[in-house]
């Protein structure tokens, strides 16, 4: 069932959106700066939480199946624990958190049923993300995030916010090193600005008004931007 376990880590996070409209300049920007191919992503997420009376806090679970592994979907369980606090973690640019994960089967899902978790929400993302390493193993995921109108129908899922996509990135660290990994995700999120505003998940900080003339300007170059 549990197939094995990938082991609990900390991660650095920032998030923001973007117009779908603009999707395709920030694509072609990110293929610069990167200087590696995209991967596409479709990934079918199950949200599940702890009943009141399994404890005195709520806990969540998140199962996420890879829809694009072939030549069957892959399914993988994440636990996103607190978010590291103090007058270090305040100064930060980025979120860092620590992060539980390991590869399951499917069949994990009934036992995590049967423990008396219950399906909280689901949701469909899909786009495309690059991974690449900068100071850090940095993962930039652009993805339009969908809601299922039907238990598990993922062919009828509709779109959270319409005409919106969410970018995030992300990239793993330890207790030692994560002030460097922060820095290296800030100064990649930097050639970013014209497009999107990055900032720790829960602070909403909108689209940016310079994105329209930015992603003019890069459809019109493609993209000539290298790091």
């Amino acid at each position: 069932m549990f197939s094995h376990v990938d082991g609990t880590f900390h991660e650095c996070v920032v998030q923001g959106i973007i117009e779908t409209q603009h999707v395709e300049a920030l694509e072609i920007l990110l293929q610069g700066l990167c200087g590696v191919h995209k991967e596409r992503l479709r990934i079918h997420e199950l949200c599940l939480k702890s009943s009141p009376n399994l404890g005195n806090g709520t806990s969540e679970f998140r199962f996420i199946c890879d829809l694009e592994q072939q030549p069957e979907p892959s399914w993988s369980l994440r636990h996103i624990g607190g978010a590291m606090r103090g007058a270090g973690a305040e100064q930060l640019a980025v979120l860092v958190r620590s992060v539980g994960e390991s590869k399951v089967s499917k069949q994990a899902l009934r036992l995590f049923y049967a423990l008396g978790y219950r399906l909280d929400h689901e949701l469909l993302r899909v786009g495309f993300s690059f991974h690449f390493q900068r100071g850090a193993q940095i993962t930039v995921t652009v993805s339009s995030v969908n809601k299922m109108l039907k238990l598990h129908a993922i062919e009828e899922a509709v779109p959270v916010t319409p005409g919106i996509q969410l970018v995030e990135v992300t990239a793993p660290a330890s207790a030692d090193n994560y002030p460097e990994v922060a820095a290296a995700v800030s100064s990649f999120c930097e050639y970013l600005a014209p497009l999107l505003h990055l900032s720790k998940p829960g602070v909403s900080t909108g689209v940016v008004p310079t994105a329209a003339a930015a992603a003019a300007s890069l459809m019109s170059d493609g993209g000539g931007t290298t790091l």
